[in-house]
C-alpha cells in the first residue's frame, strides 16, 4: 500500500504539466512567437517653448546648435538666405509663416532703410547704384537722362515778371499814378534781379522813378543777398548808386526787404520795407504796407534830409480772380519828416498826404 501511495503522489504532477506543454507546442506549431516585453525607454524632457506657443509670442525659444556643415549653411556662406532676420525668425521661417531676406537685398545689408530708418542725426545712406534701366539703355542715355531730371527738380531756368502795385491815387493837389514791379530771371540760387518803382501825376509826367539791376543769390531757404546799381530817372538830378540788399520771407509770413544805396557823389541812403497778407477768405485778401528810408546826411538837391526821411504806410484790400490777376482798392498815407519835411514846404509842396487808391497786382 505504501509503495501504490508513493507513486500515485509521483503521476500528479506530470499529469498537471501535460496541459501546459502541448498548450506550447502548438502554438509554436502555428508559427506564433511570444512578443518579447516592452523595455521602459527613459522619457525626453518636453520643450520648455513649444514652436505654437513662441508663434503666439507666449515665450522666446532657445536657440538650436547650428550645423555648420549642412546645407543651410553652406546657403548662408553664399549669400543666398540671411542668418538673422528680425522680421523673420528662424521659429517662424520654419512653419512657414514667413521667407527670411535674402542676404544680398538693401534690408538684409544695412537692416531698416528710407524712412523706416530711426530718428537721429546718422551718415545718409548712400543712394543707389543698380538702376534697372541702366541694363537696357547705354550709359550716354542714361546720363543725359538724369542731367534732364535733376534739372527738372531745381537746376531749371525760370523767367518772372511781377506787379505788386499798378494803381491809380485819387487825392488833393492832383491825381497821381505810382508803381512798384520787379522782375528775375535764373534758378532757385541765382539770379539776375530787375527792379522798377516811380510816381508821377496826370498832367505833369513822372515826378521821380528809380531802376536796379542786382544780382541776388540765394542765402537760405527764405532768403536772397542781392547787390548792383540804381539808377534814378526823372526832373532831378541824375544819380547813379551802388547797392546791396536783401529780401525774403520773414517769420510769420511777414515780405521785409531792405537795402543800402551809395551814390556817385557820396550820398548814402537806406530802405526798409514789408508788408503782410491777411486772407479773409480764399479770394480776398487784406494787404497792409509800410515804408521807410533814411539818409546819412542832408542832399539838398534831391530835397533829402538826414535821419528818417519819409513814411508810407498803405492798406490795400484786393481780390483774386485767379492768382495771377487780383484788383484792389486801398489808401495810402505818406508823410516827409524832419528836414525832407522843410525842405518839401520850402518848395511849395505838402509835406504830407492822404490818397485813395485802385489797381491790379498780376504776375506771370
Amino acid at each position: 500500500m505504501t509503495r501504490i501511495a508513493l507513486f500515485l503522489s509521483s503521476m500528479v504532477p506530470l499529469a498537471l504539466a501535460a496541459p501546459a506543454a502541448a498548450q506550447s507546442t502548438d502554438h509554436e506549431m502555428h508559427g506564433s512567437t511570444p512578443a518579447p516585453a516592452p523595455v521602459a525607454e527613459p522619457s525626453a524632457e518636453p520643450p520648455s517653448c513649444p514652436p505654437e506657443h513662441a508663434a503666439m509670442g507666449h515665450c522666446t525659444p532657445e536657440p538650436e546648435p547650428m550645423d555648420k556643415s549642412g546645407p543651410a549653411m553652406d546657403a548662408m556662406d553664399h549669400g543666398a538666405m540671411s542668418p538673422s532676420d528680425p522680421d523673420c525668425p528662424p521659429e517662424h521661417a520654419s512653419m512657414g509663416h514667413c521667407t527670411p531676406k535674402a542676404a544680398g537685398t538693401m534690408e538684409a545689408k544695412g537692416g531698416a532703410s528710407g524712412t523706416d530708418l530711426p530718428p537721429g542725426d546718422a551718415t545718409a545712406p548712400a543712394p543707389p547704384s543698380d538702376w534697372y534701366a541702366d541694363r537696357v539703355y547705354s550709359r550716354a542715355e542714361m546720363e543725359h537722362s538724369r542731367h534732364e531730371m535733376m534739372k527738372e527738380n531745381g537746376g531749371q531756368t525760370v523767367a518772372f515778371i511781377s506787379f505788386n502795385l499798378a494803381e491809380y491815387q485819387a487825392r488833393k493837389g492832383g491825381d497821381g499814378f505810382r508803381w512798384d514791379g520787379e522782375a528775375w530771371y535764373g534758378g532757385d540760387i541765382n539770379r539776375l534781379t530787375i527792379k522798377s518803382e516811380g510816381e508821377g501825376v496826370f498832367g505833369e509826367g513822372v515826378e521821380g522813378a528809380e531802376v536796379q539791376a542786382l544780382y541776388s543769390r540765394a542765402i537760405g531757404p527764405y532768403f536772397n543777398a542781392q547787390a548792383g546799381i540804381r539808377q534814378d530817372l526823372g526832373p532831378g538830378p541824375d544819380r547813379t548808386y551802388a547797392t546791396i540788399g536783401f529780401e525774403g520771407l520773414a517769420p510769420y509770413w511777414f515780405e521785409v526787404e531792405g537795402a543800402l544805396f551809395l551814390s556817385n557823389k557820396g550820398d548814402l541812403l537806406g530802405r526798409l520795407e514789408g508788408y503782410y497778407d491777411q486772407r479773409i477768405t480764399q479770394k480776398l485778401i487784406l494787404q497792409p504796407m509800410a515804408e521807410l528810408n533814411f539818409s546819412a546826411q542832408d542832399v539838398p538837391e534831391t530835397g533829402t534830409g538826414s535821419g528818417l526821411s519819409d513814411v508810407e504806410l498803405g492798406l490795400r484790400l484786393r481780390y483774386e480772380i485767379v492768382k495771377e490777376f487780383a484788383p484792389y482798392v486801398g489808401v495810402e498815407w505818406a508823410r516827409k519828416v524832419g528836414d525832407t519835411g522843410r525842405y518839401a514846404r520850402a518848395a511849395g509842396e505838402d509835406a504830407s498826404s492822404v490818397s485813395f487808391v485802385t489797381g491790379i497786382r498780376a504776375w506771370f
